[in-house]
């Protein structure tokens, strides 16, 4: 047998790694502190983030990067919400790659910048896979989704630093076990804090908001 087996995905990963330290390296040179939020279409990224900007622009200078396959409305409501703000469209990719990430940083501009936030595809699959050199990988499960997602994208909930739980207003109406969830993150990722909030009402979000702080070194 003559001919070579090439593991094309390794590679990839193994490049993307690469590119990660990269960000992590001239961001941490700025000063600039880099988190990735990650979750599934319609779980209240935008709004989580609107949330947390109106609670943290005080003491950070923040930056947004809103990635979507199309589309320009979530980074019009960041920028109101008082972040420098720039749209990526990904061309129907469903994960922002290191790469990716370093080209839209480049556009967004750095300088100044103290908090810098990646909005990430929705998705539960492709982004847990591709590390974009970010401090801190926070991921949002909705109460709507069910309280089984960490028996079916294990990866996710092992890759991320942090989970948020939002929709809680929206308990009353889902067959949502709380407590069942966390057991089952427990397992995976046994150092993950959970912060339940609302998006809609505002609940939970001093705690994320002071979480996000400590991280960031304020």
């Amino acid at each position: 047998m003559n001919y070579e087996v090439f593991e094309t995905k390794e590679r990839i990963l193994a490049d993307n790694e690469r590119a990660a330290r990269e960000i992590s390296e001239m961001l941490r040179e700025k000063g600039a502190f880099f988190i990735n939020l990650m979750a599934s279409p319609g779980a209240g990224k935008t709004t989580t983030l609107e949330r947390l900007i109106e609670l943290l622009k005080d003491k950070f200078r923040i930056g947004v990067m809103e990635a979507d396959a199309d589309g320009e409305t979530d980074a019009a409501r960041v920028e109101a919400a008082g972040a420098r703000a720039i749209q990526l469209h990904t061309g129907g990719l469903c994960h922002m790659d290191a790469d990716m990430t370093k080209r839209g940083l480049e556009r967004l501009g750095t300088d100044g910048l103290d908090l810098i936030f990646l909005e990430n595809v929705g998705n539960l699959v492709c982004p847990a896979e591709f590390d974009t050199g970010a401090d801190l990988k926070l991921m949002i499960l909705s109460v709507p989704e069910g309280d089984d997602k960490p028996l079916k994208y294990p990866l996710m909930f092992t890759v991320s630093d942090a989970l948020i739980v939002n929709k809680l207003d929206t308990l009353p109406v889902f067959d949502f076990d709380m407590e069942a969830l966390c057991e089952r993150v427990s397992k995976l990722n046994p150092d993950m804090p959970v912060f339940p909030v609302s998006a809609k009402t505002g609940e939970g979000f001093e705690a994320l908001a002071a979480y996000v702080e400590r991280r960031a070194g304020k």
